[in-house]
């Protein structure tokens, strides 16, 4: 996994994905002349074409219609997954359904929405939606044995850099064994049944295309493996309904749209308005953001919330973002920000916020939280503004008289540029600091450290801990082998990757 993130942590989401899809067409393409797919490379093309052609064109027609400014790149992304849902065609009915599929998908980003955050996959939704009319159905041609091994690495590479791979490992290993169990009795044995499961069965791609897709994810770890388990079960096992006109089988797709929907009554999106009130500073570069919200929000420290920040020109990530909460009351809520290194068109719309004006927080989720037995001592790692989580966590414990035995372990360029360090030296029992010169004058509680495996060398009763470290990629990559040297044992950590 910190390979994985190496590798791609300098690629926004959005572009990661679309990067990957347009692989798999490439190498559909190449299989294709190698006369290793059935479909010809024309019709691959071509279809490809009018999927991502009619979803963008739609996307931007009911932009204009609705006010609202499109994603162009979620829009291909959308149109490459209903490329490789919907047969390839040639033949102009064919390539109409598939005209109407990108439409259809398009329009759900507009029309199923709650709290600015579409319901359900727009592809799923769109397929399941062409079957009932009859006119097409989804064949989820992409699950064919000699694109199998591509599409697991790609979907590997997309779980892991949305933090997914926990709840898509059981979807696809559920689905697999209900798969595999039902196939059993047809064919020749074991063996020849788990290969038909994984090269047949659109388990892989369903796993890292369309169930780790941010929008329709409850925000709780309890919460996904819910949906996985749901999703792998309506997946797996076939079900029908009866009617005089004929019968109806449920598909992959609406195995899909169910688990969207049990998504979005778990997740329960806040959709409380913001007012800004004032910033503060921190920290060089570094500032706390005050907002006021229209009703009272629960956030359980160490979660964070989604704000949709609505600005002019946004850039490709988009005017939502995840931000961890720093500090939370019924009529109070405040996150912190670096604003010293160029950022999105996100960050510098925040900082440009004058009081009074409104934010949109659509989404209050994530389980970096403390045991809830406060007897258990722990390990508090951090990397400059990944201490916001654990300034939360320090002031809950104040706030509700719980005495934890914490040791906090921060690392910044220096003691003026460490942000909230009078904070967490009054809460924490010890704090080291990590710099490369000694500060000149530390707070009472705050101990120097010039590295963090002389820091964690310091940390007393260091296996019996729980350690949570919080921080950007490097950070966590150099804190998780410090802390493995010194004797930790497992390391929970909050990944900051910028915004």
């Amino acid at each position: 996994m910190r390979l994985i993130d190496r590798l791609t942590g300098r690629l926004p989401m959005y572009r990661l994905v679309t990067l990957s899809l347009l692989v798999l067409l490439a190498a559909s393409v190449a299989l294709s002349a190698a006369g290793l797919i059935f479909y010809s490379p024309l019709a691959l093309l071509v279809s490809a074409a009018v999927t991502v052609g009619a979803t963008w064109g739609a996307t931007r027609l009911l932009g204009i219609a609705f006010d609202a400014r499109p994603h162009d790149e979620s829009s291909v992304i959308t149109g490459l997954i209903l490329f490789f849902l919907f047969l390839p065609t040639l033949e102009p009915v064919g390539l109409s359904v598939l005209a109407l599929a990108g439409a259809i998908a398009a329009a759900s980003k507009f029309l199923l929405v709650r709290h600015r955050r579409h319901l359900f996959n727009p592809a799923a939704i769109s397929a399941f939606l062409v079957g009932l009319t009859g006119l097409g159905a989804a064949g989820w041609w992409v699950a064919t044995p000699v694109l199998a091994p591509l599409v697991a690495v790609l979907g590997l590479l997309i779980a892991v850099r949305t933090r997914t791979l926990g709840m898509v490992a059981l979807f696809a290993g559920l689905a697999f064994v209900l798969v595999v169990v039902q196939l059993v009795p047809f064919s020749a044995g074991l063996g020849e049944a788990a290969g038909l499961a994984l090269g047949s069965y659109p388990i892989l791609f369903l796993a890292g295309f369309l169930l780790t897709e941010p929008q329709t994810l409850p925000p709780r770890r309890w919460q996904r493996f819910a949906v996985a388990v749901v999703v792998a079960v309506l997946f797996a096992i076939p079900i029908s309904f009866g009617f005089s006109a004929g019968t109806f089988y449920l598909s992959q797709e609406f195995a899909l749209v169910v688990g969207n929907a049990v998504a979005a009554l778990l997740a329960l999106p806040s959709g409380a308005r913001l007012r800004y009130t004032a910033r503060h500073q921190v920290a060089p570069g570094v500032y706390e953001f005050v907002f006021a919200p229209d009703r009272p929000v629960r956030v359980l420290p160490g979660q964070y919330v989604e704000l949709d920040l609505p600005h002019a020109k946004p850039d490709k990530r988009g005017r939502r973002r995840h931000l961890t909460v720093v500090g939370a009351r019924s009529n109070e809520l405040r996150v912190a920000v670096k604003t010293s290194e160029p950022g999105s068109t996100f960050k510098r719309a925040l900082t440009a916020l004058a009081p009074g004006d409104e934010v949109r927080l659509t989404t209050v989720g994530g389980d970096f939280l403390l045991p809830a037995d406060s007897r258990i001592p722990v390990l508090l790692a951090a990397g400059g503004i990944g201490v916001t989580p654990f300034v939360r966590h320090l002031e809950a414990d104040a706030e509700s008289g719980v005495d934890r035995d914490v040791t906090l372990v921060l690392r910044a360029p220096s003691a003026e540029e460490a942000p909230y360090l009078r904070t967490v030296a009054r809460l924490a029992r010890h704090v080291i600091l990590v710099t490369p010169d000694p500060p000149a004058d530390p707070p009472a509680n705050v101990a120097w450290a010039p590295s963090l495996d002389e820091a964690f060398g310091r940390v007393d009763r260091l296996p019996e801990r729980r350690v949570y470290a919080s921080g950007s990629p490097s950070f966590l990559e150099q804190a998780r082998r410090a802390l493995r040297a010194a004797g930790a044992r497992r390391v929970h950590t909050d990944l900051f990757s910028g915004y």
